[in-house]
């Protein structure tokens, strides 16, 4: 039982934006604003070489993109079961291990929430996707591992684990006046996870929930997979990408996939790294192009180009009409134009994957696309209209709810915690 006057929280550590929720004495979840009046903070921290400070979400990007030097960390969730968890990175005025720096992240949640709603319970159930690591048991195993070990640091002394997607379904089950079979989506920045769950209000604040979940299933595509591969197409060419050299030979690709990928942009910045693009300047037979690869790199622009192309994706979805890639930063008067058909096309192979792995969870339930009562939105890039073109295509007839797109996880996992 929790202690009298604490709380136990629930965390959705996101690859992009993390969130945390409690039940109050209502018996209602609430989400706990974390920076200002947000009740998200993006999944980023900032380690200022200026002052020897470090900065988390908005704050750390702001500094970042203001120019200021240091290190600027994002998508950390996705280092999660790979060989980089147990090595040290350089952060401006020394290192640190990827392992403390993802249990620092935590550590400034748990000291967020508890200044809004006071003593917390030393347990925590914290999400996780149906796949850290797609088709790697044991390296799933270590990301969750690698996840308990930092939340342990951070603090807390028992640590829960919920599927994102059940949790999902948790918090939508509250807003349901009878029974229904949901098929959940939850598309976050790294991962798309789905469940399809029995719900209904008799069914809620039950002890064990296993006969409800009729199936899950997960891929290691996300919001970020778009900015990638968007970036790839739109920006990249600006830079050399698919441009053939002298010898009629295309400049290697390797770098740009790097500096397209979030959570490796970072790593491209360093000497050695700077000394290749240096030399791939016989490989192009435009040297314009050369200079703008060097710019992005000696200026460390490749966050900024990342959330130029992530801004211009979702003006291009919600306002069905072509959006401007500012890119004046590498090249005064630099754009590109995302148009809604373009990013349709260029995004095609991967909401593909998706939707297929969402009709694979609705065929391992052994029910068919009409059997479904609803299919329940959550996650942000759940809100892509691409991809609900898609969903509506391989589910016809059935209702599309947006749930909280960004904090419907972290409420249904504060929900379990309580169960």
């Amino acid at each position: 039982m929790t202690a009298a006057g604490t709380h136990t929280l629930g965390i959705d550590f996101g690859t992009s934006n993390s969130a945390v929720a409690v039940v109050g004495g209502d018996g209602a979840a609430r989400l706990v604003p974390l920076e200002g009046g947000a009740t998200t903070l993006p999944t980023a921290i900032f380690f200022n070489a200026e002052d020897r400070s470090v900065h988390y979400g908005r704050d750390a990007m702001a500094l970042y993109l203001a120019g200021v030097d240091g290190r600027l960390m994002r998508s950390l969730k996705s280092l999660l079961g790979s060989s980089l968890m147990r090595e040290q990175t350089a952060i401006g005025w020394g290192s640190m291990g990827f392992q403390d720096i993802v249990s620092r992240f935590l550590a400034e949640l748990a000291e967020r929430a508890r200044a809004q709603v006071g003593a917390l319970a030393p347990r925590v159930l914290v999400g996780r996707p149906v796949h850290f690591v797609d088709e790697s048991p044991e390296r799933d195993r270590q990301a969750q591992e690698s996840l308990r070990q930092a939340a342990l640091a951070a603090g807390f002394a028992d640590v829960g684990f919920e599927l994102e997607p059940i949790a999902a379904a948790f918090d939508y089950e509250r807003r349901l006046d009878r029974e229904a079979v949901v098929l959940i989506v939850d598309v976050g920045g790294g991962t798309s996870d789905f469940t399809v769950v029995r719900l209904g209000p008799g069914r809620f604040g039950r002890a064990g929930r296993e006969d409800d979940i009729l199936a899950t299933t997960g891929v290691h595509i996300g919001g970020t997979d778009f900015d990638r591969k968007l970036n790839l197409a739109q920006v990249m060419p600006l830079l050399g990408l698919g441009h053939a050299g002298p010898d009629g030979r295309p400049v290697p690709s390797s770098i740009f996939v790097e500096l397209a990928t979030w959570h490796l942009i970072n790593f491209q910045y360093s000497p050695r790294r700077l000394a290749e693009a240096q030399a791939l300047r016989t490989n192009y037979a435009d040297p314009g192009l050369h200079r703008r690869l060097l710019a992005v790199l000696q200026q460390r622009l490749g966050h900024r180009l990342a959330s130029e192309v992530e801004l211009a994706k979702i003006r291009c979805s919600e306002q069905d009409a072509a959006a401007r890639i500012d890119l004046g930063a590498v090249e005064s008067g630099l754009e590109a134009v995302l148009a809604p058909q373009a990013m349709a096309a260029q995004l095609a192979d991967l909401l593909g994957q998706v939707v297929d792995c969402a009709e694979a969870c609705v065929r391992q339930a052994g029910l068919g696309p009409g059997q479904l009562d609803a299919v329940y939105l959550t996650g942000g890039s759940s809100a892509l209209a691409t991809l609900q073109a898609r969903l509506r295509e391989r589910f016809p007839g059935v209702p599309l709810v947006e749930g909280d797109l960004f904090g419907g996880v972290a409420a249904g996992l504060a929900y379990a915690a309580q169960q």
